[in-house]
This record gives C-alpha cells, sequence and structure tokens, in this order.
C-alpha cells in the first residue's frame, strides 16, 4: 500500500460505526474511490470541525493510502483545497452543486482515472461559487450539456434556422422531425446550442432565461443521459433545483 498526494471532490458521506464516515470521492488520480474515515464525528477537540470537509462538493486536497486490490482506502491527511465562500451557504447555488454532484453519482461507474475530467469539475465547482446570480441559475444545463463530452455522447452543435429539431436520441441537430418523442425544438434547441457555444461559465449571465426554460430544459437533458446512460433512472434533486430557479 503506497501514500499519494491528490486532490478530490466529494460525492457522497455515509456515516459509518460511532463517529466514522465512508466518503465516495472523485480523485484526480484515481477517479472514483471510497474511503473510510475514522473520528470525525467525534465532539473531542480532535475531531471537531473535521466532518464538515466532508460535505457534498468539497474540494479536498489529499495524501491518501492506495491499494489496487482493495474497494475501501483510506485517508491519511486532509484539508481544504478549496474553500467556498457561497456554496455552503447560499440556497440557489447549493442546489446547482447537489444537482452536480448527483449527476456525476450517476454517471461515474468505473475508479478510472481522468484529470482532464477531474479539473473540468473542480474549475466548475469553484466558477459555480464565484458565479453572478443569472450566471448560476443557469449553471446546471451548462454543466450537464458539457459533462456529456467526457462521456463521449455530447450534442454535435450544427443548430440552424434549418436544423431546428434536437434529437435528444442521436444527440444531434436536424431538420426532419424525429418520428420518436425524444426531442425539443424552437426556442429550446436554439438556447441549448448557444449553451453548447458557452466556453467560460461566466459568460452564462448573457443568456437571459427564465424558469419555465430552464425546468424544460432540465427535464429534456435528463431525457438525453437516461437514453445513454443505463439504469440512469430519475434525479431526485431535479425537482428540487426547478423550483429554486427562479431568478
Amino acid at each position: 500500500m503506497t501514500l499519494h498526494h491528490t486532490k478530490g471532490i466529494v460525492l457522497r458521506t455515509v456515516k459509518y460505526g460511532e463517529t466514522s464516515v465512508i466518503v465516495t470521492i472523485y480523485t484526480e488520480l484515481f477517479g472514483i474511490q471510497s474511503y473510510l474515515v475514522n473520528g470525525v464525528r467525534t465532539s473531542s477537540k480532535k475531531g471537531s470541525g473535521k466532518a464538515n470537509l466532508f460535505q457534498p462538493a468539497a474540494i479536498l486536497d489529499m495524501i491518501v493510502y492506495h491499494n489496487e486490490l482493495k474497494n475501501l482506502q483510506r485517508i491519511k491527511e486532509f484539508k481544504w483545497g478549496y474553500l467556498y465562500q457561497h456554496i455552503f451557504f447560499n440556497v440557489v447555488k447549493n442546489a446547482v452543486a447537489l444537482f452536480m454532484v448527483e449527476l456525476l453519482q450517476k454517471t461515474l461507474k468505473q475508479p478510472e482515472s481522468n484529470p482532464d475530467l477531474f479539473h473540468f469539475l473542480e474549475d466548475a465547482f469553484i466558477h459555480l461559487d464565484e458565479a453572478e446570480d443569472q450566471a448560476a441559475a443557469n449553471f446546471p444545463l451548462f454543466f450537464a450539456l458539457h459533462l456529456t463530452a467526457f462521456y463521449g455522447f455530447r450534442f454535435s452543435d450544427d443548430y440552424s434556422e434549418h436544423n431546428h429539431y434536437l434529437d435528444l436520441k442521436e444527440g444531434e441537430f436536424t431538420h426532419e422531425h424525429p418520428v420518436h418523442p425524444y426531442f425539443i425544438e424552437g426556442q429550446y434547441s436554439f438556447i441549448t446550442s448557444q449553451l453548447l457555444r458557452v466556453m467560460q461559465p461566466h459568460e452564462l449571465k448573457q443568456i437571459p432565461l427564465n424558469q419555465e426554460i430552464r425546468r424544460a430544459l432540465l427535464q429534456a437533458y435528463q431525457t438525453f443521459y437516461a437514453l445513454h446512460i443505463q439504469d440512469f433512472g430519475q434525479m431526485k434533486t431535479l425537482p428540487v433545483l426547478q423550483e429554486i430557479l427562479t431568478v
């Protein structure tokens, strides 16, 4: 068993025994991993406050033990890798972050390293923390669309007035009305095309959307994931998010 220095993003924490937790973390070095962390739920001085570091979406800087043959690893040392100013306290940003975390839980299956994906995720959570209200409200749409690029089924952005149907099954814009019910059209296709062209999250504040449009698009993107990822199901955070995004 060897020691490694890695950053990680917390996806899930489950209480274990009296004082411990089992934490699922997406790490820069090893992809998705589970760690047993002892003594962080005690009320003693040593343990006090440490459980806070394992909130979903937290970015950690860690020294970890890693053994390829084990499903449950251990953490030797951990501290904040980035200290959020807003995500844990702002209702909208917290709801968006929890949506992002659930989307990752449902799509990250294999414990394989993907540094490009890790850096995209780290960057996305930090941008969300710093985002203005309009950009934060549009953030889940941006994230859901751009995350697909790492899984190999992203939309090809060839929208035009001629190609105005977005086929969620094929992942492409088309001029023909699809023969199945999994498509969006009109302004929803156009906005999706705009979102696909956003390179930097701060540009999201330039796309004025209302609650109804966001609600419809989030539903469509959930369908898109369900059509491409086995056993994807329904997202629990989606109804909450759809209610909260009123900006």
